[in-house]
């Protein structure tokens, strides 16, 4: 399936509506949709627009980011089209110059994963929350791939959702080889965002986004 094939964005915003702040994107995990990621920014820093998107792909009753061949092994082909599809939105929607963070849970960390290993550059940061980055999917992951791109990661000692080889690869990458300024955090908790993680997210989003002067 090609990027041109998938269905028009459906986007849901909160917080600012300047179109110089900083723009954070959501993304939500296999099987849901955008409002049930869009209210995490009323648990997030004042300042920035938050944008929750649809994954383009109907799955379950809601929505996935790509398709795969396991949870958390998405397919290549497939994560290469989605991931096309979202950067003509993302495009639009914040030209050069405008700070862009990612925030992806589950299979939305993957996707989220995905697009800075695809272009670091872009990004202004990335918090893949309880998820995995896509291994073996396409994208690159070698060493030194994310210097110097704040990565925030939080993961549950007792997720039972995503394969835990898959945990420990993603955490061991970015917290070492990847290069990135990682901020990581794992909690007695299981496949959801925990209070304590969310509040350090806060506190380390809120460090990576500047709001426009006034006027």
């Amino acid at each position: 399936m090609s990027a041109g094939t998938f269905p028009e964005p459906v986007v849901v915003t909160a917080g600012s509506a300047d179109p110089r702040a900083p723009l954070v994107v959501l993304l939500h995990g296999r099987g849901a949709d955008e409002n049930s990621i869009v209210g995490l920014a009323r648990a997030l820093p004042q300042g920035p627009e938050y944008a929750a998107v649809r994954a383009p792909i109907a799955e379950g009753g809601g929505y996935a980011w790509f398709a795969n061949r396991g949870i958390g092994r998405p397919v290549a082909e497939s994560l290469r089209a989605t991931m096309d599809w979202f950067r003509t939105w993302l495009d639009a929607a914040a030209p050069d110059g405008r700070p862009v963070v990612l925030i992806g849970f589950s299979g939305g960390a993957a996707f989220a994963g995905g697009l800075i290993l695809d272009d670091p550059a872009r990004f202004a940061g990335a918090a893949v929350l309880y998820g995995t980055l896509p291994w073996d999917a396409g994208v690159p992951a070698g060493h030194g791939r994310l210097a110097g791109l704040p990565v925030f990661v939080a993961q549950g000692t007792e997720d039972t959702v995503i394969p835990r080889e898959l945990l420990d690869r993603t955490w061991t990458y970015l917290n070492a080889e990847s290069g990135a300024l990682c901020t990581a955090r794992r909690d007695a908790v299981g496949h959801g965002i925990g209070q304590a993680a969310l509040e350090q997210l806060g506190e380390w989003l809120s460090q990576r986004v500047t709001l426009p002067a006034a006027g």
